[in-house]
Order: C-alpha cells, then structure tokens, then sequence
C-alpha cells in the first residue's frame, strides 16, 4: 500500500513540476512596469524603463504593453526608433500610408522624423521593446489618433 501511495505522490509531484516550467515558458520576460498616465494615448499602456541613457549608450530602452484597442497618438522621434513586437497583435502607420498589422516577433523601424502611431488592435493587446536615440530629441506629440483613422485601412 504505501509503495502505491509513492508513486501517487511521485506522479503528483513530477506533474506538478512540468506544469510549473509550462508556466514560466510563457511569463513575460520582463514586468509589465507602472501604467502610464499621459495625454498622449487612448487606453491602457503600460511603461517599463529597461535602459536609461548614460554617457556611453545615448537611447534609452523601454518595454510597452497595451491592453486591446489602446494607442498613442500621432507622434515621431527625431532619431527614430525600433519597435520589436514580444507578444499579441497591433497596428502601425506612417501619416500618409496605409495602416499595417504587426504581430509577436515582427520589427518596425520607425524613421527619424516620420509622423507615425502604433497600439494594439481591437481584439488583442500588444507588447514591443522600444530602442530610441535620445541625442537628437524627445518624442514630438501630435494629435489624437481619431476612431476613424484607427479603423481604416487606409
């Protein structure tokens, strides 16, 4: 009888530990970090600083995660930036061109100066890494991505 019960407790615990390294396979890499509470976005977004500029690296390195239909508004980067997709499904678009979905392990490469937003879809959050030079300037803000703009195809 207490054989059969250690092999109960042995199949428990050899379950127990393959379901917890499923479980850590799928955590994100990073913390989610603080919700950003800015006049430059639609929704829920989350902000964690990974690398802050120093004398020897001049851009500064960020994780961002957006709840479903969460967006920033138009805005570029002097220095442009690169967005490296970690997880859910999103869009970007450059003022002028056609709106683009962009999913887990896709880059954009946002050109210097190039009016642009990104977010994620109506269905499905979204998380990036964020890389951009700081030598040249902060982020220029512009108006409101509208529903309309945020819904085209166009």
């Amino acid at each position: 009888m207490n054989k059969s019960i250690n092999r109960i407790v042995a199949a428990v615990l050899i379950a127990v530990c393959l379901s917890e390294k499923a479980v850590a396979q799928n955590a994100p890499t990073f913390p989610k970090g603080e919700e950003s509470k800015t006049d430059h976005q639609v929704g829920r977004v989350w902000l964690n600083e990974l690398s802050k500029p120093d004398s020897t690296f001049s851009y500064n390195i960020s994780q961002a995660v957006f709840d479903p239909a969460a967006r920033l508004h138009w805005h570029s980067h002097p220095g442009g930036q690169i967005l490296l997709f970690t997880d859910g499904v999103g869009y970007y678009q450059e003022r002028g061109k056609p709106r683009q979905t962009v999913r887990k392990g896709e880059i954009i490469k946002c050109q210097p100066g190039v009016e642009h937003w990104h977010g994620a879809t109506p269905a499905s959050g979204v998380t990036y890494i964020a890389t951009t030079p700081t030598q040249k300037g902060r982020t220029i803000w512009f108006k409101r991505v509208t529903d309309e703009e945020y819904g085209s195809e166009k």
